[in-house]
């Protein structure tokens, strides 16, 4: 058990701490002796036992540790009671029906001083007690209430705190350059402080979903694999005869350029099922397992783009005997003239005389946006007063705005404010979208004209026709946005003043959790920013393929009901690829705890879910100061210089 120290150690890590504390470590180790699993398993089962609690309000100490301990031993109980179950069942079936005394055949009696006697009383309740039980959707009285969307589970786990009850409400619970100050606005800018530039084509967003064709994704997925294998060739300066067929028989070493995938789709990929698979061109579109060397380590998922040197002799596996570098995109940068441009924006009349007023106020939030007891939407109202109150420059919404997978959205049957322009049997999911969302966002724009409101799409919201990914943006038509908004799609590049933001509304990193198999000892034990890292150096928004199976996502509230995943039009997944340079900002919301990290180079955060199911959530606000150039800089105004937001950006998770 004493070699499991070092690595429970990395996994658990607690901030500001090299080591974790004994009792909290010898309830780990006791953990994993008893039920005979591997620390890495045992971290990914503490990351779900975090989400179902609230990620925010689970610290690791001995209490947390030992009631983690319980949670997981409550678990094996339901599945062995479970399987136990189902086998009485179908003995059951095969055993003859207890007989009794009218259809007995000891006639004379013989019998009675060997046979124990059962009373018909006890038989009929025996009967009943194996009798299946009606569903409760038979039981209950109607179906009139719109609660009655919510499962029995939920109902079950207690009653939802109001939120003008929530405790801890402005507490912070991450900060990223906490030396930095935050935004100290008097008062609304008079003129807007941010300039918006999209860096993607967003016309072709509105292709026609549902309409992919074959042979057009097998092309789309080989010239990714084809632009990969010219960088890796460009990056290591290697010759194109180094270059082979990983399938092909050769004792030969060689380098080959492919996409990892499963040999058993169906299950999880580890260690002993990942194969990869080469383009058409190069391999003729075959798939050979891998073997790796021992010392060879790395992370890999389903749809990763490697490079990998070794050899085939066998002819039945390639034999890893080396991981290449896959080399990324360069970071942002901007030219001198535009960043004074920024400074003329900002209100800054000298180079070096700026301070904590010139910094720009961005708040991100990530759907959904309320309780799925209710539609009031009171943590967006709070959002909103929060945007007021600080005089945010920017107010980043990401759907889903109005949830399919809200219990109420998903029945129809709620109530909607009483409003003159409506009539209530006539109503639409855009009416609803512009009396319970559209009438706060208005309320930002009148108390700070200068604001910027971006909308970004996602799969699950209910007023966006599109329903494929990569996806389309809302239409503003009738859902009475104010002026100040802007939809954008899913997912966006846009260049934000001096800085490039990269997001998606898509929670690639659970699906990555999900799907990642790992070979030998990671170098990065830190989940968030090893998933972080796939994302970046793939230079891709979602470089999962094929996505995680929705069954194993976070089920919806309805009974039944399962998640809405992420539905893939592989035809153009080219347009979730990054444009030329890594984005300064990305932004991945995810049902993983919040986290603002800087990760090569990259400021990347998950802001959370504003609202949880059955509470508050949190949001991210960001205070980025402007960029300050060297004399050196200014001199040669020809020369592009590196954006380098992660030195001046302040981000702040914040509970709502």
């Amino acid at each position: 058990m004493a070699e499991h120290i070092e690595e429970l150690n990395g996994l658990f890590q607690m901030p500001g701490e090299s080591h974790l504390p004994p009792d909290v470590l010898g309830e780990l180790q006791s953990t994993i002796r008893l039920h005979s699993m591997s620390p890495q398993e045992l971290f990914y089962k503490w990351e779900s036992y975090c989400i179902k609690m609230g990620s925010a309000e689970t610290k690791l100490n001995f209490d947390t540790a030992r009631a983690f301990k319980k949670d997981i031993q409550e678990v094996l109980d339901r599945e062995v009671k479970g399987k136990a179950h189902m086998r009485g069942a179908e003995k059951r079936t095969v055993h003859a029906t207890p007989r009794t005394a009218a259809s007995s055949d000891d006639v004379f009696g013989m019998f009675d001083e060997i046979t124990p006697k059962t009373p018909a009383s006890t038989i009929s309740k025996r009967k009943s007690a194996f009798e299946t039980p009606a569903p409760k959707s038979v039981k209950s009285a109607g179906r009139s209430s719109p609660t009655n969307g919510i499962s029995s589970e939920q109902k079950a786990g207690g009653t939802n705190v109001a939120f003008s009850e929530r405790q801890n409400a402005g507490q912070i619970l991450e900060t990223l350059n906490g030396h930095l100050e935050t935004s100290e606005l008097m008062a609304p800018a008079a003129e807007p402080r941010i300039k918006l530039h999209a860096n993607t084509d967003l016309p072709k967003y509105n292709y026609r979903p549902l309409a992919m064709h074959l042979s057009e994704a097998s092309e789309v997925l080989d010239d990714r694999i084809d632009e990969f294998t010219l960088s890796v060739q460009k990056h290591h300066g290697l010759d194109e005869s180094a270059f082979g067929n990983a399938a092909s028989k050769s004792t030969s070493e060689i380098v080959t350029v492919g996409r990892i995938a499963s040999d058993t789709p169906e299950a999880k990929m580890n260690a002993n099922s990942i194969v990869i698979e080469m383009s058409r061109r190069a391999g003729a579109g075959v798939r050979v397992p891998l073997k790796f060397k021992t010392g060879v380590s790395g992370s890999f998922f389903p749809g990763q783009i490697v490079a990998l040197r070794g050899t085939n002799a066998s002819g039945e596996s390639f034999n890893v005997e080396e991981i290449l570098e896959i080399p990324m995109l360069l970071p942002s940068v901007s030219a001198p003239s535009a960043i004074e441009a920024t400074y003329e924006r900002l209100g800054i009349e000298e180079a070096g005389s700026a301070n904590s007023a010139h910094a720009l106020n961005i708040v991100v939030s990530s759907g959904p946006y309320t309780a799925d007891d209710n539609l009031e939407f009171e943590p967006l109202k709070a959002l909103c007063d929060k945007a007021i109150e600080t005089f945010a420059d920017a107010l980043i919404l990401i759907g889903p705005l109005l949830d399919t997978e809200h219990p109420l959205v998903a029945s129809g049957d709620f109530d909607l404010p009483d409003d003159p322009h409506i009539e209530p049997d006539r109503a639409t999911m855009n009416d609803a979208f512009r009396i319970l969302i559209s009438k706060q966002l208005e309320r930002v724009s009148k108390s700070i004209p200068s604001v910027t409101i971006l909308i970004v799409a996602s799969a699950r919201d209910v007023v966006n026709k599109h329903v494929s990914w990569p996806q389309a943006a809302i239409p503003k038509k009738d859902l009475g946005l104010p002026k100040q908004a802007r939809t954008v799609p899913n997912p966006v590049v846009v260049t934000c003043n001096d800085m490039v933001i990269g997001i998606s509304a898509q929670d690639i990193l659970y699906d990555l959790r999900l799907s990642e198999a790992s070979v030998g000892v990671v170098k990065e034990t830190n989940l968030l920013t090893r998933l972080t890292r796939h994302v970046i150096q793939q230079s891709h928004f979602f470089p999962l393929f094929p996505p995680a199976n929705r069954t194993s996502l976070p089920k919806p509230s309805m009974e039944e009901a399962i998640a809405t995943g992420t539905p893939v039009d592989t035809s153009y997944l080219k347009l979730g690829e990054w444009p030329n340079t890594r984005p300064d900002l990305l932004i991945l919301p995810s049902a993983l705890p919040p986290f603002a990290k800087v990760v090569e180079g990259v400021v990347a955060m998950n802001p959370g879910t504003l609202s949880k199911r059955k509470g508050p959530g949190t949001y991210a606000q960001m205070t980025v100061h402007p960029r300050k150039l060297s004399g050196e800089e200014q001199g040669a105004p020809e020369n592009p210089v590196g954006n380098n937001l992660y030195d001046r950006a302040r981000v702040d998770v914040v509970r709502i």
